[in-house]
């Protein structure tokens, strides 16, 4: 943005103030309503707050429809345009209460924020993700290198995540205290007040069976963090990269240092290296949640196996693991139809009791 605005920065910094203080939004909320904010002000040149009008909202939509994306290049999604425009729709809405606004701010005009039903349906439509089969995360792991203590922490992070599925921003804030390597699948307490889980919730999760082959690669990163590097229970499992000036008066990587990551950043760049090292498209860490969740279609034969693997995954309920992860493909969609039979083996009515009973 070329122009800052002084009285519209004071303005934005009261908004995401109360958001955060009386509202309770997490700061990723609050990046993506700065982000909102910042694409307004852009357009409009910075102009003050108190002149808006509902021509600003509808030359906005416009505008909005015809910008591509900076990372993508292409057009911004529905949901993104969808989701900008109830930002900026509820900012102003709050702004035409505060002092000095009321009179500025023709409240009906804050509706013409509104996106089309067309556009809210569209971006509300589920979409189909893409994930890594296991046998590419496999060759993934595979192929990334073991000789330095950066390389053996980016391949005991890759394993970590599909072994656990839990959320990149979890594993940049997970201590060594929340590993417990001697049960029988090890397990992964993610406690809310440590652990940056989605909605703060507290949740176990035991590695899922994937093979002894990885979990012995988190096994032995775990030790040589205890007993090589002397890292003590709150340190991090996946911890900071080392940075110091080198003879050539750059900055250079130097091992490790017991702190954790910030953000999850370097988590994601790890993975798009890991994946272009293989010779692979890049998948997301949060990818490997699909994965997981089409696995368990494949591998779960009973409710309570079906139960158990969607709460691994930190959900109540198993719908939310069937519809947010266990979308079929319709390429695999046909295959599935293709080999039903006319003639099914019916499942007894207590198989059909609890499954009931389980998605309710």
């Amino acid at each position: 943005m070329s122009k800052i605005n002084p009285q519209n920065e004071r303005i934005k910094r009261d908004y995401l103030r109360f958001l955060k203080e009386a509202r309770g939004k997490s700061e990723a909320t609050l990046d993506a309503i700065r982000k909102a904010l910042a694409r307004f002000e852009d357009y409009t040149g910075a102009r003050d707050f108190k002149t808006f009008r509902r021509e600003q909202a509808i030359a906005f939509k416009e505008r909005l429809a015809e910008t591509n994306g900076c990372r993508s290049g292409e057009a911004l999604s529905h949901s993104t345009q969808t989701s900008t425009l109830t930002a900026l729709k509820e900012f102003f809405t709050w702004l035409a209460w505060q002092p000095g606004f009321k009179s500025k701010i023709h409240v009906p005009d804050i509706e013409y924020f509104s996106p089309s039903n067309r556009d809210i349906a569209t971006a509300k439509a589920p979409k189909l993700r893409d994930f890594p089969s296991l046998e590419q995360v496999r060759a993934v792991i595979a192929a990334m290198p073991t000789e330095t203590v950066i390389d053996r922490r980016n391949r005991a992070l890759v394993t970590f995540a599909i072994l656990t599925g839990i959320r990149d921003r979890a594993l940049a804030s997970l201590c060594l205290r929340h590993v417990d390597m001697s049960k029988a699948p090890p397990l992964v307490r993610q406690e809310p007040d440590r652990v940056a889980t989605k909605f703060a919730k507290s949740i176990n999760t035991f590695f899922f069976p994937l093979g002894d082959d990885l979990t012995e690669i988190v096994r032995e990163w775990i030790d040589e963090l205890r007993t090589i590097h002397l890292f003590a229970p709150n340190d991090p499992v996946f911890p900071k990269t080392k940075v110091g000036q080198g003879q050539d008066m750059g900055f250079q990587a130097f091992g490790i240092e017991a702190q954790h990551w910030c953000d999850a950043s370097p988590v994601r760049a790890i993975f798009r290296q890991a994946f272009e090292r293989a010779g692979l498209p890049y998948f997301p860490p949060h990818s490997f949640r699909h994965t997981l969740g089409h696995l368990m279609q494949k591998t779960c034969r009973t409710p309570e196996q079906i139960k158990a693997w969607s709460q691994n995954l930190g959900h109540e309920n198993i719908a939310t693991t069937l519809t947010s992860y266990g979308k079929i493909d319709p390429h695999r969609q046909g295959d599935v139809i293709g080999a039903i039979s006319l003639e099914p083996e019916v499942p007894d009515a207590d198989l059909r009791a609890k499954l009931r009973a389980l998605i309710a």
